[in-house]
């Protein structure tokens, strides 16, 4: 049976709206569902969660699990038939962090000439540069870049290959990046090829690889994931980094900040910085 396309929305104060969000990562029964957190409304302090389940069950799932956090007001819409990705893109303004400029086919013409020119087209892939998470973790590469360079940078969970594209065009000698999910590396290697950047794209999971391993030591990981996976892969990459190596980590939300660190200072990292967008965080940690 078919399913007819839904969106799911949840509105309440930010306190809700975050640990309902924490709650929809922390369900097994929901891992890879498609949902984003904004601040809508400033000064009536109301946050909105969007979701868009892929099934029926999905659909309940995460509507339940909004309902439960108690205090949103929870909403099914239904989606008409429509490009909705080509939509949203067309209507994505183009991203500026310190050098970085990220843009898309429709505002080939406004990138500044000073910029390192990203073009993103995201297809189904996540990182047009938008989200606070890849906006936080280009801001954190930036700084950074003011005052070193990085030879060897892995990206984990690498999307549209922005993080490590970004990487490639500013002097990094290997740029990897690796995911899980097929389309994305297929749409990460387009986007490298479309900006001329020397970094490439494997499909794998974790960084186990021959293809991830053969490049390592790291001077740089980026992992712009989700907390629980930054969790699990904290042993894997310490050791993916050279000792004094620096790891920029994202994907999480401020109220899963604690619990990511707590997993990277256990392994003798040291936190260098935080970044706040929104609801998210990235951290920039270091290797002893």
């Amino acid at each position: 049976m078919s399913y007819n396309a839904a969106q799911i929305i949840a509105r309440g104060p930010r306190a809700l709206a975050e640990a309902a969000a924490e709650a929809l990562d922390a369900d097994p029964m929901l891992d890879g569902a498609t949902y984003s957190i904004l601040e809508e409304d400033e000064d009536k302090g109301i946050w909105r969660i969007d979701a868009f389940p892929t099934s029926q069950e999905e659909e309940d799932g995460i509507r339940d699990s909004l309902v439960a956090s108690g205090g949103l007001t929870v909403v099914v819409e239904p989606l008409a038939d429509a490009d909705w990705l080509a939509m949203a893109l067309s209507g994505l303004p183009p991203v500026r962090e310190g050098r970085f400029f990220v843009y898309g086919l429709h505002d080939k013409g406004r990138a500044p000439a000073s910029a390192v020119k990203l073009r993103i087209e995201a297809g189904a892939a996540f990182g047009t540069g938008h989200h606070g998470t890849t906006a936080g973790c280009l801001k954190a590469y930036d700084d950074l870049l003011k005052s070193r360079r990085f030879d060897r940078v892995l990206d984990v969970g690498c999307g549209t290959g922005v993080l490590a594209i970004a990487a490639a065009r500013t002097g990094s000698k290997v740029a990897v990046g690796t995911d899980i999910d097929g389309p994305s590396v297929r749409i990460a290697n387009e986007n490298a090829r479309e900006n001329a950047a020397a970094a490439r794209f494997v499909h794998a999971s974790g960084l186990n690889h021959r293809l991830v391993r053969q490049d390592g030591p790291y001077d740089l990981v980026f992992a712009n994931i989700l907390a629980p996976p930054l969790v699990a892969l904290s042993h894997d990459i310490k050791l993916a980094l050279k000792p004094g190596g620096v790891a920029i980590l994202s994907g999480l939300l401020r109220t899963q900040e604690r619990r990511v660190k707590a997993a990277y200072l256990s392994k003798g990292f040291r936190v260098m910085r935080s970044l706040h967008r929104d609801a998210w965080a990235t951290l920039v940690l270091q290797r002893a």
